[in-house]
């Protein structure tokens, strides 16, 4: 199907058999292995996450990636051989490659190759479920596919089964089809700048609320604490990027109401196009009074998911925000750092160790629960409420009367 009759890029139409993978990574000098191992375990869960079987692992370590193929001669030969025998359908490459380091791959090998972005955009194409993220995610797959459209003319021309499915024929249309994807951008902006003043109108409509957003790295139960605190059926699953749209819901914790959102979740290497592109879906998180960061403690790089967040929070201009800070995912934690034979009281030992040692870095602006199996959420809850009702009254003093002294009232007793 020719471009200039059906725009969309569309690389999420699946064949029905599973799709099978290798991934390859470079370590450089500011990457160490076990750095490197982290990454491409989080590229093999994307993978998953789209459907997708990784086979094998290449590593290499370049002072930086070849700028031709990514790779060495003998690292890229080595994969060649491999993919040969075996049923390998696609090349996944755990950076953001340029065009002519894709074509070039892709030209070695005679494999589909996708860059971490495209994998993402993939995912992020399946997951979209309202008009605002799929307005977000077609923008942000034609910022990407524009400078690729000499290389993965299939894409335009006709629909084809697989993950970032692509080809190479339809040379002289390409200038044509170039002006009409950049036309098409500049559409979806428009209409994303009318469904950001829709959601600026309803924002303004809620009127002198406190606002709450659940935010964090993505896979981190957010939807499941969502579920929890504002007793909702928000979907919920163990992979990445479950949820792209923003779910807000009215909570109200001892007659003191409040709004709170549910956010997208962060990841490394997020594309930047892909952030500007869910800038409004982010917007919950920018315009929120309040942000509980909430953090998956039983992954075994939880510091550097909260760097991660963290960093995006400065991108977007509010990391100085009232936080708390949410370990979730105690019951995981445990299970994987304490045997079972371990006697009790050195368990709760380690356990106040660590909880200890956390206070006093957020300056007692943490807490430590497990939304699954809803422990220690009464004290989550008085938290949060503590810090909503003492915004109201630094806001709207003339409420003092409306809130009540008790605590939050917990459902467990």
């Amino acid at each position: 199907m020719s471009l200039h009759k059906d725009i969309k890029f569309q690389v999420n139409n699946h064949e029905n058999r599973e799709e099978t993978a290798v991934l390859v990574s470079v370590l450089t000098k500011n990457v160490t292995e076990e750095e490197a191992n982290e990454y491409l375990d989080e590229l093999e869960f994307l993978a998953t996450t789209d459907g997708v079987k990784t086979l094998k692992r290449f590593t290499q370590k370049l002072p930086h990636p070849d700028t031709r193929t990514y790779v060495g001669k003998g690292k890229l030969e080595e994969i060649k051989q491999f993919a040969e025998t075996k049923q390998v359908d696609l090349i996944i490459v755990d950076d953001e490659l340029t065009p002519s380091q894709q074509r070039n791959i892709e030209q070695e090998l005679k494999k589909k190759v996708l860059d971490r972005s495209m994998l993402i955009l993939d995912i992020f194409a399946q997951r979209a479920r309202t008009v605002q993220a799929r307005t977000q995610v077609e923008l942000a797959q034609l910022q990407y596919m524009l400078p690729r459209l000499k290389g993965m003319w299939t894409h335009l021309e006709r629909q084809r089964g697989g993950t970032g499915t692509r080809g190479g024929s339809g040379e002289k249309e390409i200038e044509t089809d170039r002006r009409i994807a950049e036309k098409k951008i500049t559409s979806l902006k428009e209409d994303l700048k009318k469904i950001d003043k829709q959601n600026e109108v309803r924002r303004k409509h809620r009127g002198e609320m406190i606002r709450v957003a659940l935010v964090g790295y993505t896979n981190v139960g957010k939807s499941t604490l969502m579920n929890l605190l504002a007793k909702e059926n928000v979907f919920a699953e163990n992979k990445l990027f479950a949820t792209l749209d923003t779910t807000v819901r009215k909570v109200t914790f001892n007659a003191v109401p409040f709004l709170l959102s549910d956010t997208v979740g962060f990841i490394r290497k997020l594309p930047h196009h892909l952030i500007e592109s869910f800038k409004s879906t982010l917007d919950e998180a920018m315009e929120a009074d309040i942000l509980l960061h909430v953090v998956d403690i039983s992954h075994h790089a939880f510091q550097d998911q909260m760097r991660v967040v963290n960093d995006i929070f400065a991108e977007l201009k509010c990391a100085d925000k009232p936080q708390i800070i949410i370990f979730n995912k105690m019951d995981l934690y445990e299970t994987k750092n304490y045997d079972e034979y371990l006697p009790q009281e050195i368990k709760l030992n380690l356990l106040k160790e660590l909880k200890d040692s956390w206070m006093a870095k957020t300056h007692n602006g943490c807490i430590f629960v497990s939304a699954t199996q809803n422990r220690n959420t009464a004290d989550l809850r008085e938290m949060i409420f503590q810090k909503v009702k003492t915004l109201y009254l630094e806001r709207y003093p003339y409420k003092a009367g409306y809130f009540t002294d008790y605590t939050v009232y917990n459902e467990n007793q």
